[in-house]
């Protein structure tokens, strides 16, 4: 799976994560905590200095050597944080405004007051292209006395013109690329800023629209929590599992009964004796968590990465686990 985190010729990366290894096992991780500064320094982000600069093209004719600009587009450049040279980005329009990396900390320092986050990671993709600074808020939702599901304030920004500058909050840390869009597609609120003249983040605003994630984490949890509290047959999740993947023992070909039985098999071995169904076991919410676990680290795949990058971007599996959520919810 591919991470694209930003890596340079002296052997270092743009990464820097509080406490926790990333799965990629890149950059620089810190025992404690990491104010903004020490954030910026440790994943490389500060000192950019990303700016435009007009775009041209050089042609030789006959003539000699002849320049030729062009008035719509420009390029955005930045200081290398390793060579110090000048490091093309990307390509955009006149009206195109950079926003810096130091402003995604300068927002989250902002809105820490109120969250008592801490920063937890950050760091460049794509060359540069994109990169991302990460918060934990102090909140801990609990389920079943057990699970526990932390969240995180995530700043993205990009410098080619391929995003606006956006702040979410969302269950995911984000260490890659991967887990960024997986952050964006789990979002449970966002705010976002154009790369425009006139854009300027609000905090008021920033703050009131985040806060509503929170009303989202307490229905989510009353909900869950409904579910635990509701029975589930065997004979109901069988049955589940067939409205899931609906199956014509008449017309089916072997292959697709091979599929099949090899399927329902793994489905019910999750639902009977799977050791994450200890404490749920039986439950409305089980059966959820036996679909989704099978979907995720079960289901056939041709190798770990293909598994892993299927989970993060399917929108097939994502639609798959919501129609079993509609079927098993009170």
């Amino acid at each position: 799976m591919a991470h694209h985190i930003e890596r340079f010729t002296d052997g270092s990366a743009a990464f820097a994560s509080a406490r926790l290894d990333a799965w990629h096992r890149l950059g620089t991780v810190t025992r404690a905590c990491m104010t903004g500064a020490e954030v910026m320094s440790a994943a490389r982000l500060g000192g950019w200095n990303v700016r435009k600069l007009a775009q041209s093209g050089t042609e030789l004719t006959p003539d000699g050597v002849s320049t030729v600009d062009n008035p719509e587009k420009f390029m955005t450049v930045r200081t290398h944080p390793v060579t110090g040279q000048p490091d093309y980005l990307g390509t955009v329009g006149t009206e195109y405004v950079v926003r810096q990396n130091e402003e995604q900390v300068e927002l989250l320092d902002a809105l820490v007051d109120e969250s008592e986050a801490h920063f937890e990671t950050a760091g460049s993709l794509r060359g540069g292209r994109e990169t991302f600074v990460t918060m934990k808020l102090p909140q801990t939702m609990r389920l079943a006395g057990t699970d526990s599901v932390d969240f995180y304030i995530v700043a993205l920004n990009s410098h080619d013109g391929s995003s606006a500058f956006r702040v979410l909050v969302s269950p995911v840390r984000v260490v890659c690329a991967n887990t960024q869009h997986m952050a964006l597609r789990h979002a449970q609120a966002s705010y976002s800023i154009r790369h425009t003249k006139n854009s300027r983040f609000r905090i008021a605003e920033v703050r009131s629209k985040l806060g509503l994630m929170w009303q989202y984490c307490e229905a989510f949890e009353v909900e869950a929590e409904r579910m635990i509290q509701a029975e589930l047959s065997t004979a109901q999740f069988r049955d589940t599992i067939d409205r899931l993947w609906p199956f014509d023992g008449n017309t089916a070909s072997p292959r697709t009964r091979s599929n099949h039985e090899r399927r329902t098999g793994e489905l019910m071995r999750l639902w009977t004796n799977a050791e994450t169904q200890a404490s749920i076991r039986g439950t409305r919410w089980a059966g959820l968590q036996a679909v989704t676990e099978y979907l995720d680290h079960h289901s056939p795949a041709k190798d770990a990465d293909v598994r892993a990058n299927r989970v993060l971007t399917s929108t097939t599996l994502a639609g798959k686990k919501q129609h079993a959520h509609q079927l098993l919810s009170v």
